[in-house]
């Protein structure tokens, strides 16, 4: 069986499931987190990285402290409910206005979630970032991508020394201060409580205040594989699945990106599907308010049937 051919024709009608069940959608409850992808440069080639950042691909241009700007402004001016800004890639600090567009988003005094490899793009901004930490520590975390709590592990999918250069911007975070998570990831079959006590180990070796056993401090995200098969998710499943299409993350959140080449950015239904055109909205965020159909193998394996959620929120 092709699974290409199956996948596309799985997931290609917005209305129908290719068993002509109802597809399920998603309407926007309400907009509390707008995601920025900074670009989808990054400083390493991951082995298995959704997005397919590398120091390569530039197919999501950086974004501009004017383009953020633009929408930090639409959200006061049309007084939309959100509470949480995010910056992801590619690596966010590979963008040279990323530490401008942060001094920018904390003085409105948005709440501010970083996603980084906390590699050397990262350290190279330690003065600056001590400074956002003086003036607005309260408001900015930053969530750092620990594939594994073992070192060759994480090295086999990030490559040679990466996992010594990740622990090195962790230990300089967690000296500074600054509120920190950890992104890892399901890439065997290591129970979750055995994954958990694997990172409680190591942070408590590297003196990481790190509470594994709280699911926003430690996010362990299922794996996305770009040929997997998963089942199409219907109307019926939110009954049979026991959940709510308010439970999925576009309920609560959009992204902005610049496509490369393209005259203004636009709003993504998603920060995991970057490059379906399906899942853009339009180029405002009162244009990104459309429901969105789950015709993507990405929001069975990771929304639905993963339950997971890139924005989680304390409290």
């Amino acid at each position: 069986m092709d699974l290409g051919t199956l996948g596309r024709a799985k997931f290609d009608d917005p209305v129908l499931t290719a068993k002509g069940e109802r597809r399920a959608r998603v309407g926007l409850k309400a907009l509390e987190t707008l995601w920025f992808n900074t670009g989808t440069l990054c400083n390493i080639t991951c082995q298995n990285c959704y997005i397919e950042s590398s120091p390569k691909n530039d197919r999501l241009a950086y974004l501009s402290l004017a383009d953020v700007r633009s929408y930090l402004d639409e959200i006061r001016t049309g007084n939309l409910p959100v509470k949480m800004i995010g910056f992801t890639g590619g690596e966010p600090f590979m963008n040279r206005e990323m530490i401008a567009i942060l001094e920018e988003t904390l003085n409105r005094g948005f709440e501010v979630l970083v996603l980084t490899n906390a590699m050397r793009p990262m350290m190279r901004f330690q003065k600056a970032l001590k400074q956002i930490r003086e003036a607005h520590g309260g408001l900015i975390r930053f969530r750092v991508s620990l594939d594994d709590h073992r070192a060759e592990i994480h090295d086999l999918e990030r490559g040679t020394g990466s996992f010594r250069k990740a622990m090195e911007g962790l230990r300089f975070l967690s000296r500074e201060g600054f509120q920190i998570e950890i992104a890892g990831r399901r890439l065997g079959a290591e129970p979750d409580e055995v994954a958990r006590a694997g990172y409680r180990n190591l942070f408590a070796k590297e003196g990481i205040g790190i509470d594994c056993d709280d699911p926003v401090q430690l996010v362990i995200f299922p794996e996305m594989l770009p040929d997997a098969d998963p089942p199409e998710i219907t109307e019926a499943c939110w009954r049979i699945l026991h959940k709510s299409p308010e439970d999925v993350m576009c309920a609560t959140s959009r992204m902005v990106v610049r496509r490369n080449g393209a005259d203004r950015p636009s709003v993504l239904a998603c920060t995991l599907i970057a490059y379906d055109p399906r899942f853009e909205l339009g180029h405002t965020l009162a244009e990104a308010s459309a429901p969105v159909a789950l015709n993507h193998r990405y929001c069975a394996t990771f929304c639905v049937l993963g339950g997971a959620a890139c924005g989680a929120t304390k409290g």
